[in-house]
């Protein structure tokens, strides 16, 4: 649906590189509007929206009025994609689902900038988790802020391109032969992004009147087992030949690991927050914008059947399903080569002095390399430093084929091949690397 007539405006778009924030800004940018974006990473911003203002924001620093004047400035109308599943290193949901987002709404009505909110089916403040509890508070901040608004509760969004619940969805249909699964009943209603992204269209062409608060979701809602399976089939890997549902003890498991990591920086579909989400149910009321000439949110079928699967999505979703098994085998591969060093550090030494190295040197020299093989691990497992181990990973790993080289050579002989089995630690650092980019 097209606003030709509409007046064009400046935007700024408030997680603009997110998988609902990037959607909205490229409908918006079709339509003629000049969008800024707000990030906590420009660089990850001029990768993903190459064409679009960036200025640097962090939410959780953004929880007065006075402290978005500057944003606002040059500014005709806001939309705020920004959210985060849980608290953690990087998180916090108060902050940025609630206190920065009343400041936003604050600072809006005091020059009459039109808000757009994209908040998420079942927000409220009695909801049974806190991610849905602090972004219905923030809703509730806007409606009482006095300014133009609107809110749009989307369910699970699907796009070309995942992250979060929807990168849950296709890690899930990308195990082979069988289809694990938890909460297979559980009801959810999808919504397309460009349907989403339709409907903030719509409210800058002032199709949408003010005020408006309502849920963007398709018509059916569907068991979690059949959306895997949709997903599935829209991939074009081979259907499961038989479905195994976890046991409660399993998924409690797997949730509290996720927690855990989550304290890591690891940000998981799996934590506990995106579990009882699923146990709620993602759904809500269809076809509140009908009555405003907006077109309903296609099925999830339509969505599917509109977007064909690529290679590239195919790879996407293995290497996700994949990910966690690479991370943690780099992670024991550091550590233990670390920890061998401590308790080996006499048969390590033993190696140089061989060579004609003086002792005291040699053991110093192991325990040095134990020390960083084990800062690797730890950085590794850290997800904000998780980046820059893995380059530290490969210039270690060069450094030591390049000094075993220089002084034991014969080691390249080695029956067991010490020096060879550094070679593929070295590849999978890099595709580790690769794998960590989430935008």
């Amino acid at each position: 649906m097209n606003f030709p007539d509409a007046p064009k405006k400046t935007v700024l778009i408030i997680g603009a590189y997110g998988l609902i924030g990037r959607g909205i800004a490229q409908r918006l940018v079709q339509d003629g509007h000049d969008i800024v974006g707000v990030g906590r990473d420009i660089g990850t911003g001029k990768q993903v929206l190459p064409s679009v203002r960036w200025i640097a924001g962090d939410l959780r620093n953004l929880t007065d009025p006075a402290a978005w004047q500057e944003h606002l400035r040059g500014i005709d109308a806001v939309v705020n994609c920004s959210g985060a599943l849980q608290d953690g290193p990087e998180d916090d949901l108060e902050a940025v689902h609630h206190h920065a987002v009343a400041a936003l709404a604050r600072a809006c009505a005091d020059i009459d900038i039109t808000l757009v909110q994209i908040s998420a089916v079942g927000a409220g403040e009695d909801a049974t988790t806190e991610f849905l509890r602090s972004k219905g508070r923030g809703d509730a901040a806007i409606r009482t802020a006095g300014g133009r608004f609107h809110i749009f509760r989307p369910g699970l969004v699907l796009a070309r391109h995942s992250y979060g619940g929807t990168t849950l969805m296709r890690m899930l249909a990308a195990v082979p032969i069988i289809q694990p699964i938890a909460l297979p009943k559980a009801k959810i209603q999808t919504v397309d992004l460009r349907d989403v992204a339709g409907a903030v269209s719509a409210a800058m062409a002032g199709q949408i009147p003010n005020g408006f608060v309502g849920d963007l979701v398709e018509d059916q809602a569907h068991d979690l087992a059949d959306v895997v399976a949709a997903m599935r089939g829209w991939l074009g890997f081979a259907p499961a030949r038989f479905r195994l549902v976890l046991p409660r003890f399993c998924v409690k498991g797997v949730r509290y690991l996720a927690d855990q990591l989550g304290r890591l920086g690891w940000r998981s579909p799996l934590r506990s927050t995106a579990e009882q989400v699923l146990a709620d149910g993602v759904t809500g009321v269809p076809g509140q914008l009908t009555q405003f000439g907006v077109p309903a949110p296609k099925a999830l079928g339509d969505t599917l059947a509109s977007m064909p699967a690529m290679a590239e999505d195919r790879l996407f979703s293995r290497m996700a399903l994949l990910m966690p098994v690479l991370m943690a085998v780099l992670i024991l591969f550091w550590a233990l080569s670390g920890l061998i060093g401590f308790v080996r550090v006499g048969a390590a030494a033993q190696v140089l002095t061989d060579v004609g190295w003086p002792w005291a040197l040699a053991v110093a020299s192991v325990l040095f390399w134990a020390v960083v093989d084990l800062a690797i691990a730890v950085g590794l497992a850290y997800r904000p430093w998780a980046k820059r181990a893995c380059w530290a990973a490969v210039g270690v790993s060069v450094f030591y084929l390049g000094a075993s080289s220089v002084f034991v050579p014969h080691l390249w002989l080695d029956p067991l091949g010490p020096l060879v089995k550094v070679l593929p630690s070295i590849v999978l650092a890099l595709v580790a690397r690769i794998a960590l980019e989430t935008r």
